[in-house]
């Protein structure tokens, strides 16, 4: 899975290091996942907790988005069989099936290709009937993949709006308030379009708490952010969007348009949710390799979020605590984290907040028994084309130059340079941060 781990394994706690990475991208993986949640017996479908009469409905459809669309399709393609009629789903990572259609689109930008699909997700739903069954699969990544803005907004200015929300600093959650606003599928609005048809959204999360609301900007569940708020966070920000976005905007805060459907609207009756996959998912796979290893495991929190850089330099004080007092446990241990950490860019260079944890960690600690891994698990993190990075202190080399490449938000090159980058490609999940810090060796005891 790690396409250069033979580099990158340098020492017994790089090698776990890198172990605990990989069982976490496998945990999550969507055909391990779907294949789990979902189950046929005759004209009985499983999904996860629930069962479904397929005899109750005339016709089954598949309808989704996120970058582990293809692979959740493919899946739920070999699950149902002949009972499927039809699909559509958007990707940035497609593979092939033959039944449900998948479109290839763009993320973290999303592009025309996006668009498309997402219309053409929209006129599917559109088109179900209270004898209609519709599985929707989404995953991390829908947001930017199923765009389909607004009447009277064009997507190049949500592309501009969303690579400045991206630039910002701001979490999740404040980029999804505004991208349900200036969204004809997001915020509810796909169930509202597939209302009165039964609906069973199967999601892989990508998002801290797993709120659903929040993961692909909710296509199927309520919203509860106003117009008001979107705005906000543009003012909070500082971001002047196109006329045409603040125009919808302060239009839907006049009353000229409808909020987006909230917890009591009837568009929901149907509707239910699945969370087959998050962060902890992969945690609990890392903490397990971990143990296996010789290793006392921690799982600090599934929920980190704020400035990735900040938040390394919590961490290892932890594993370095641990070192010197043998507290909140004695080393060696494996310290897991998961969540999504953010940059605020002041420099235009090439990296991304997995990386920039793993900079600032090796730079805080003193000691060369600390190692720090961290990636993104989809295997892009941020303006990069790798996974994340893994080093200790002394791997740095020139550490005045490393604050450098940390300030200008330029540390891909500085890291591939010095062979601590790790790369995946592409996994075909998404369940945000996974980082792994080791403190100490299982054969120094």
């Amino acid at each position: 899975m790690i396409r250069n781990r033979e580099q990158l394994t340098k020492t017994p706690a790089h090698e776990v290091a890198l172990d605990c990475i990989e069982a976490g991208i496998a945990a999550t993986q969507p055909t391990r996942v779907m294949s789990e949640a979902l189950e046929r017996d005759g004209t009985t479908l499983t999904v996860d907790d629930a069962t479904v009469d397929l005899d109750e409905y005339s016709e089954v459809v598949v309808v989704g988005g996120g970058k582990a669309a293809a692979q959740m399709a493919a899946v739920i393609e070999d699950v149902l069989g002949e009972r499927l009629t039809d699909g559509v789903v958007v990707t940035n990572d497609p593979q092939e099936t033959d039944c449900i259609a998948v479109v290839k689109g763009s993320h973290p930008t999303p592009d025309e290709a996006g668009e498309e699909g997402a219309r053409r997700v929209l006129s599917l739903a559109d088109d179900a009937t209270a004898d209609t069954l519709v599985l929707c699969l989404i995953s991390g990544g829908g947001s930017a993949l199923l765009p389909a803005p607004v009447d009277g907004v064009e997507l190049a200015e949500l592309q501009s709006l969303t690579d400045d929300l991206l630039a910002s600093g701001a979490t999740i959650h404040e980029i999804n308030a505004v991208r349900k606003h200036l969204s004809a599928i997001k915020g509810g609005q796909l169930a509202a379009a597939a209302a009165p048809a039964t609906v069973h959204s199967l999601l892989v999360s990508d998002v801290v708490g797993n709120d659903p609301s929040v993961i692909a900007s909710g296509p199927t569940v309520p919203d509860e952010s106003t117009y008001a708020d979107a705005l906000a966070v543009l003012d909070r920000y500082d971001i002047t969007p196109a006329a045409a976005v603040e125009a919808h905007l302060d239009g839907g805060i006049a009353g000229n348009r409808p909020e987006t459907p909230g917890p009591d609207d009837e568009v929901f009756e149907a509707s239910r949710v699945h969370v087959l996959a998050d962060g902890f998912t992969a945690l609990a796979a890392a903490r397990t390799v971990a143990e296996e290893r010789g290793y006392t495991p921690i799982i600090l929190s599934s929920r980190v979020e704020g400035e990735a850089r900040e938040a390394a330099k919590t961490h290892v004080a932890i594993a370095e605590e641990a070192l010197a007092t043998e507290n909140p446990v004695a080393a060696p241990a494996v310290f897991l984290s998961g969540g999504e950490t953010t940059v605020t860019l002041d420099g235009d260079g090439s990296g991304g907040p997995n990386q920039e944890f793993v900079l600032s960690g090796a730079l805080t600690s003193d000691s060369a028994d600390v190692v720090v891994a961290s990636v993104d698990t989809d295997g892009t993190d941020g303006a990069s084309d790798v996974a994340g990075a893994i080093a200790d202190h002394d791997a740095l080399g020139d550490h005045d130059r490393a604050r450098a490449a940390l300030t200008a938000n330029d540390v891909t090159p500085y890291l591939a340079e010095r062979g601590l980058v790790v790369d995946t490609g592409k996994t075909g999940t998404n369940v945000n941060d996974l980082r792994v810090v080791v403190a100490g060796d299982p054969g120094t005891r």
